[in-house]
């Protein structure tokens, strides 16, 4: 009789998971970008580390209460830094189709963009990964790692896009790299 109560209790939770999951899709995630399919997201270690994190914090919690004020206050800092990779993890994304791009972060409306709005990109460089900063047209730049998941796909279909969107062809681009990580006119010049 146990064993069955547990199985309820563990689909009932991932059924709720699923429902929150799907209506969440639903209410915030509705337009063609985000159902298109293509997207680009920060790396899955984000999360896991975020979990990882709240995992020990809860144990140095757990700890803490028993009169270690030390691993009480250090399990908190823990919980909200993991809290805060994964909330990070999960609010940004580039979601994009064969016209325009949606630029989502935590905190900031997502933000529409076409291709033709792409004025220049600026490169980066620390650590061995690369930073690929797009200026738009609005006076704002879109960061985008080089170690994200689907980046440069997106940065191919943006350059066709863009070409398309502005009225030039690929002759007419002799700043086009994609192998040293320039699609775009430079920033500098």
């Amino acid at each position: 009789m146990e064993i069955i109560l547990i199985l309820l209790v563990a689909g009932g939770s991932f059924g709720f998971c699923f429902l929150v999951d799907k209506a969440f899709t639903k209410l915030f995630r509705s337009k063609a970008q985000h159902q298109s399919g293509q997207s680009i997201r920060q790396n899955k270690h984000y999360a896991g580390a975020g979990l990882v994190l709240i995992v020990l914090g809860i144990s140095a919690v757990q700890a803490g209460l028993k009169g270690n004020t030390l691993l009480l206050a250090g399990g908190v800092v823990l919980i909200l830094l993991g809290i805060a990779l994964v909330v990070y993890y999960m609010s940004f994304g580039v979601f994009y189709d064969e016209s325009s791009f949606l630029y989502t972060t935590f905190g900031k409306k997502t933000v529409e963009y076409r291709y033709g709005d792409i004025i220049a990109q600026q490169l980066y460089t620390s650590y061995g990964n690369t930073l690929i900063e797009l200026h738009m047209r609005d006076g704002k730049t879109v960061p985008l790692q080089a170690n994200m998941a689907g980046v440069y796909a997106f940065l191919d279909t943006a350059f066709a896009g863009w070409l398309t969107q502005t009225g030039r062809n690929e002759n007419d681009c002799p700043f086009h790299d994609p192998a040293n990580s320039c699609w775009f006119p430079s920033a500098e010049g």
